[in-house]
């Protein structure tokens, strides 16, 4: 019988593995609990790749081997066990999951990306290889909005692999695009699994999600990169689109207008409103126009003027003329009897004299103002006497809930940054008005209608996260309700479809959820064996420098991402890797962002491979599984540069977090 290719690599995979656990038995003088430890996590990864279910293998292995470390104690084995699932149960964090799934089931059944794809291949006509970018931006926008990695590329692969093959792309070509585009959903917010790694490394998801924003944009763009520059290079793998694929139709009113698409669509709009010419046009139809024509420029407008209210304004309230401790301030000489001074170096406290020293108070005085001279508590002589004008401007300062004179002014001069977007942002919508053609006008319309809605629910859902106006959990409860918004507004919202939402739903949140009960076990077990003490020895052993440290973990998970899926990586794995940031200087949050870059590999990487399986079980039959993989290599390649500009620029990841939670 004729074995295929993946089960000879997952076979010899597990002889690897076998052979590494026998090699090290047999080099240790005493096999310990911590070698014990390695044998559960390496029988796990095989059990894994048998076919065993994940959840109920970190389970299994975890209660066995805790049995064994617990000399056979089944009351405290049965104890872990539910002390790890009632920790994970308690999470909140987790609460999210079913939430941002149920938004991604509803966005998905609205059918939207049809439409989607129609407008963006049109509006990107004139880009080489229109059709692949258009594919990638579509689903880029799609995987952010939906999360889910097998609805994205089998609807892209029922709709967009036709057309791309009619149009005489490159087979590979075509499938790559779809496959890597669909698994964007893995790390542009609102991402599962990066909800999955702060519950497990103990990260702020906020803070993850405002980092992996623009690491996730850097990889779509050089997967749009590498489609124009391969249809530039290569004409044959992507041709242009023809005359006719670019055409669009006018409206019949518009065709009253003018039957040119290629006329300027504001300046006629505004010169029919003029004498006889727009007497067969109805006038609400031309304002209509005319309202979603100044659309972009009002909106840039409205963005640009909150915005910059938004960074230039100061909170007074919290500002305060408080000199910090050692400064030297420039009245220093004025206020040289203020705050705390240096003894004099002939004084210092003395013994009181004496004939003097500790009077009773005169009982006559109550708490009114001692006099001048006279009874009541006195300085001892020989102290430095503080005057009560002296003091009195330090408690003014430390006690006041005014703002200082100094912090008066309420504005500071925009950003840096802020200038460059909004530059940018106008430079755009200055060409959209230049180059707004009758033809332009109809696919920004579409665009209106398929792009933009889920663009507002997109922004909003993570404008709410990272601004800090609402915690995941709320900002996925209002993406459900945006969700059903959506499907009402299209008129796909009915019973059928939300019974089939709520069912995969409550599919994947079960699964995710009993993956984090059985990590929960199988890390308790991990610990109790000292394997995880083990492990970190023998890292710390081989004296690696940070750099070091980090090709190493992320090597190992790029191949860990060939026999196994992202999340058996993250719930088995990362609590293994996570306690050795520490020592090696490791920030978790920049480390959660390589390894959300990486973990790309486990859906594009073979065997495994799903999103290659997913797209294949939709192709019509002459797209083989090898051209597939074939055409999913140059974007492995890609992620590797993505990771290596990560590492080399922090910033593209942390710059976020840091402007918005310093």
């Amino acid at each position: 019988m004729k074995i295929r290719k993946e089960l000879w690599f997952g076979l010899s995979f597990m002889a690897v593995i076998a052979c590494g656990v026998l090699l090290m038995l047999l080099n240790v003088d005493k096999v310990t609990n911590g070698h014990l430890g390695l044998v559960m996590l390496a029988m796990v990864v095989v059990a894994i790749m048998l076919g065993f279910p994940t959840a109920f293998t970190l389970m299994g292995m975890g209660m066995i081997f805790t049995w064994l470390a617990y000399e056979r104690d089944t009351t405290r084995t049965l104890d872990l066990m539910v002390q790890a699932a009632y920790k994970t149960m308690s999470n909140d964090v987790l609460i999210a999951i079913p939430l941002f799934v149920f938004m991604g089931y509803l966005v998905e059944r609205a059918n939207l990306i049809e439409s989607l794809f129609k407008s963006l291949h049109l509006a990107m006509a004139r880009i080489p290889g229109s059709l692949a970018v258009a594919t990638v931006v579509t689903c880029a926008v799609f995987a952010t909005a939906t999360g889910i990695v097998g609805a994205v590329v089998t609807l892209m692969g029922l709709l967009a692999l036709p057309a791309m093959l009619r149009a005489g792309y490159n087979t590979s070509m075509a499938a790559g695009a779809i496959t890597a585009g669909g698994c964007l959903g893995i790390l542009i917010p609102p991402s599962v699994l990066l909800i999955v790694y702060g519950a497990t490394a103990g990260v702020s998801v906020v803070q993850l999600y405002a980092g992996a924003f623009f690491p996730g944009i850097m990889l779509a763009g050089l997967y749009v990169v590498y489609v124009v520059l391969m249809a530039k290079i290569r004409p044959d793998w992507a041709p242009p689109l023809s005359a006719e694929g670019r055409r669009v139709t006018l409206p019949p009113l518009t065709q009253k207008i003018t039957m040119d698409g290629g006329r300027h669509a504001l300046l006629n709009l505004l010169s029919v409103l003029k004498g006889k010419r727009n007497a067969d046009v109805p006038l609400g139809y031309v304002l209509r126009q005319l309202g979603i024509v100044v659309v972009p420029g009002l909106l840039f407008a409205l963005v640009m003027a909150s915005t910059y209210r938004m960074v230039t304004t100061v909170d007074a309230e919290a500002v305060y003329d408080i000199q910090q401790i050692g400064a030297v301030d420039s009245g220093a000489t004025e206020r040289s009897a203020s705050g705390l001074a240096e003894p004099p170096s002939s004084g210092g406290l003395q013994e009181p004299p004496s004939d003097g020293g500790l009077k009773e108070p005169p009982t006559t005085s109550s708490l009114s103002e001692p006099p001048a001279s006279g009874g009541g508590l006195q300085e001892p002589s020989g102290t430095p006497v503080a005057t009560p004008t002296a003091t009195a401007p330090v408690l003014a300062e430390a006690t006041s809930a005014e703002p200082s004179p100094s912090a008066g002014t309420t504005t500071r001069a925009a950003p840096t940054w802020w200038w460059v977007v909004m530059g940018v942002a106008g430079l755009l919508v200055a060409l959209f008005y230049l180059f707004l053609s009758f033809a332009r006008l109809e696919i920004f319309k579409m665009l209106l209608s398929s792009f933009f809605p889920l663009m507002v629910l997109i922004l909003s859902v993570l404008g709410s996260i990272v601004m800090g106006l609402a915690t995941p959990t709320e900002a996925a409860a209002m993406g459900a309700l945006g969700g059903f918004v959506l499907a009402g507004a299209y008129r796909r919202l009915n019973l059928t479809m939300m019974k089939e939402s709520v069912f995969l739903t409550a599919k994947t949140s079960a699964m995710v959820c009993w993956l984090f009960v059985g990590s929960a076990i199988f890390s308790a077990a991990f610990a109790l064996l000292g394997g995880q003490e083990l492990v970190e020895q023998w890292v710390l052993s081989m004296n690696l420098t940070k750099t070091q440290f980090l090709v190493m973990s992320q090597v190992i998970i790029f191949v860990l991402g060939w026999p196994l899926e992202w999340t058996e990586i993250i719930v088995i794995f990362m609590p293994i890797f996570i306690p050795l940031l520490d020592n090696f200087g490791v920030d978790p949050l920049f480390f959660g962002l390589l390894v959300a870059l990486n973990l790309q590999t486990a859906f594009l990487s073979p065997p495994v491979a799903m999103s290659a399986f997913y797209l294949k079980g939709v192709a019509p039959k002459h797209v083989t599984l090898n051209q597939i993989f074939a055409g999913m290599i140059p974007f492995m390649g890609i992620q590797i540069v993505a990771i290596v500009l990560l590492y080399m620029f922090p910033q593209i990841g942390l710059w976020l977090p840091q402007l918005l939670y310093k």
